[in-house]
């Protein structure tokens, strides 16, 4: 029978035994390390405890022959320099955990614990081997670092401080064609931010600057490449700091975490704040009511190869605690983050933007910080396509410039709020209506894409701005909405034509499917107002900038100057034709019906004498037919002659028929029932007419003010 061979002769540590005892009885022999359970593990024990949903995402490693593991007390190098952490000396049997020589010392050396059994590691060949190669590819992950710089690339105020794509890229260091994602950080101010990004990335270099002052030191937005990991690392400035322009800079945090794939909530607290989920909740809400439409108008506007997703990032909530233990250390059965949910829940947030939230703790007994578990966390999102896939850095920089162009521009003291992160007023426009003082819904800068101004609630009427809108009651009631505007001519009317039926009729109202519906004196009395017949009315918001409602006939003084401007230059252009043409239909609609037109009187019905154009035509009061100036004086045949309080002029064939003639009654009770008064008013339009071809060097502006005022 030949002898069995040990396991030192086979290259393995006696004691790499199961140290966990879960499903077995510890007496299996090791075959996988979890650095995150700090034990070994035999295969059995391995499956049951990673079955459990808070232990599934643990990193398990294979054990080789000669396998040494790492020490559970100490994080690197005698205990305080980060990098390659120490291997175990011994194993302590009752306190099982691994020990490295320097720990076994400072923790085993006295009191009860010397007599503690322990189990010694062999170091073979083997292990010595693996630990060069691993030495050699962190020195040549460190070698990739050696060179990296940080740059400002968005300052306190919201400005870009690169230029374009081209000085992004050359500034970021790596190329145009790299597909690579964005990493960024926040958290309270002094929680370490930069530091956790120089460990995690770039092995402790001061790639993003620290200070132990109390003023912060990190202004502005700035950002790194990561070549190791072929990520942009962002580095943000702290919240709850003493600094002015507080709204902006909040806003800049949200533009931020829109161009992120993966964001790292970095806390120093014992317990988790109440703020840390305030934020997120508040991000989330902001992110996917401004930021979504935008990133996709981006998309399509600058014919992006790569989509933006619409579907925020992943998050990673890094916390650190001294005196505490960790989130979910008490209650065993949960995970951290379903209790992370549950906080968001308590406080009324929904972080549904984000793809997904992952908690990561680090319990600090002796300084420094253990930032691996957070490395491990982060390889393992940023392998991760399924949500955000790696992009070339132009679109990065064009979804940032997209997002700063739309939401910027100052806000208004009076327009903070403080019951939220990020409340609308940092991302739609500060416009309110002057007449209900509400504020537009619309983003910032809609107006560069021709989107008017829009409000969620209904305006108020204000005389002082007069925002009615009239729109045709029979179009709206075969289903359509069309507004109209009183004018003072109908769009059929020549320029001079109109003015004269508008001194006579009044302004109109006219629809472009109707034609003319109403006309303010269309009546002589019991005219109706178009409201209560023909037009709806509708009150609408007064925009800082825009253009009266009803402007071009609101005010009568207005309307009437500008008229009679438009009617001095016609005439002036056209002669004095058209002021007889004017003149002469004004007295046709003036006149009784049983008048002779004055285009069909051609001579005098008295002497025959033929009339000119330029002739004034005299008529009758009683028979309705036409003389000259000769023969309408005083002693000719149309004199002024009265029976009663009206005198009329007529001819002498009437006025010898007397007041028994039909005609010179009608006449009469024409005048005593309102006709004179007509009759008058005509003759001050065609006087005024007349006057405005005389008196054109009188400027009309000093008119208009004389009468507006």
């Amino acid at each position: 029978m030949s002898a069995q061979t040990s396991p030192a002769e086979k290259g393995l540590n006696p004691g790499l035994l199961c140290q966990e005892s879960y499903a077995c009885s510890g007496a299996d022999e090791a075959v996988f390390e979890c650095d995150e359970c700090c034990s070994l593990q035999c295969p059995r024990c391995e499956e049951e405890l990673h079955r459990q949903e808070r232990l599934r995402d643990h990193e398990r490693l294979r054990l080789r022959a000669g396998h040494v593991p790492y020490c559970d007390l100490c994080k690197g190098p005698n205990g305080h320099s980060p990098g390659v952490r120490q291997r175990a000396a011994v194993r302590c049997q009752a306190c099982k955990i691994n020990l490295c020589l320097e720990c076994q010392r400072r923790t085993h050396s006295g009191g009860n614990k010397r007599r503690h059994p322990v189990t010694v590691y062999l170091v073979s060949k083997v292990q010595d081997s693996l630990e060069a190669e691993e030495m050699d590819e962190e020195t040549k992950r460190k070698k990739m670092t050696e060179k990296v710089v940080s740059f400002l690339l968005v300052d306190e105020n919201e400005e870009i401080q690169v230029t374009n794509e081209e000085d992004f890229i050359r500034k970021l260091d790596c190329k145009p064609d790299q597909h690579l994602k964005v990493v960024s950080i926040f958290g309270n101010t002094g929680d370490g931010k930069s530091h956790t990004l120089n460990h995690t990335f770039f092995y402790g270099r001061e790639v993003f600057k620290t200070s132990p002052a109390q003023e912060s030191c990190t202004v502005g937005v700035w950002a790194a490449y990561d070549p190791v990991h072929k990520v942009a690392v962002i580095d943000t400035e702290g919240l709850l700091g003493a600094t002015v322009n507080l709204s902006q800079r909040t806003r800049l945090l949200l533009k931020v975490l829109a161009i992120s794939d993966l964001v790292i909530y970095r806390t120093h607290a014992d317990r988790l704040h109440n703020d840390l989920f305030k934020f997120l909740g508040d991000a989330s809400e902001a992110y996917l009511k401004h930021f979504t439409k935008e990133l996709k108008a981006t998309t399509a506007r600058c014919g992006l190869d790569v989509p933006l997703s619409t579907l925020g990032p992943a998050v990673i909530i890094f916390h650190e605690t001294v005196h505490t233990q960790l989130l979910g250390s008490d209650h065993p059965s949960e995970v951290p983050e379903k209790l992370i949910q549950d906080r968001f829940r308590k406080l009324g947030r929904f972080p549904e933007a984000f793809s997904s939230i992952h908690y990561k703790g680090t319990r600090t007994y002796n300084p420094p910080t253990d930032f691996s578990g957070l490395r491990r966390a982060l390889e393992q999102q940023l392998e991760n396509n399924t949500t955000r896939s790696p992009r070339h850095p132009g679109v990065i920089f064009k979804a940032l410039k997209a997002l700063s162009d739309r939401f910027s521009g100052e806000i208004p003291d009076d327009q903070m709020a403080h019951s939220s992160f990020f409340p609308d007023e940092y991302f739609t426009c500060s416009s309110l209506c002057l007449s209900c003082g509400v504020g537009c819904k619309n983003s910032m800068n809609h107006g560069k894409e021709g989107v008017p101004h829009e409000a969620k609630s209904r305006c108020r009427y204000s005389h002082q701005y007069d925002n009615r809108v009239y729109t045709c009651k029979a179009c709206y009631e075969r289903g359509k909405e069309v507004s109209v505007v009183p004018k003072t001519s109908a769009s059929t009317d020549s320029p001079w034509m109109g003015l004269a039926k508008y001194a006579w009729s009044g302004y109109v109202i006219e629809c472009p499917n109707c034609g003319v519906v109403y006309r303010s004196r269309q009546y002589w009395f019991g005219n109706q107002d178009p409201v209560d017949t023909v037009v709806r009315t509708e009150i609408v918001h007064v925009w800082p900038g825009s253009d009266g409602f009803l402007k071009d006939n609101n005010n009568a003084a207005q309307r009437l100057l500008d008229g009679m401007n438009f009617m001095a230059q016609s005439v002036s252009e056209l002669s004095l034709g058209p002021t007889k043409a004017v003149t002469s239909w004004l007295t046709d609609q003036i006149a009784p019906a049983y008048w002779r037109p004055n285009s069909q009187i051609l001579s005098c019905n008295k002497c025959a004498t033929s009339f000119k154009e330029n002739d004034t035509k005299h008529h009758c009061r009683a028979c309705g037919e036409g003389f000259c100036d000769s023969c309408s004086s005083k002693t000719r045949p149309v004199p002024e002659r009265g029976w009663g309080p009206a005198p009329v002029r007529v001819c002498d064939n009437c006025y010898e028929a007397g007041s028994s003639h039909p005609d010179v009654a009608e006449a009469q009770a024409d005048d005593e029932g309102g006709t004179l008064i007509a009759r008058k008013v005509g003759e001050a339009v065609q006087n005024t007419l007349g006057a405005v071809v005389t008196a054109m060097d009188i400027p009309l502006g000093r008119g208009k003010e004389g009468v507006l005022h």
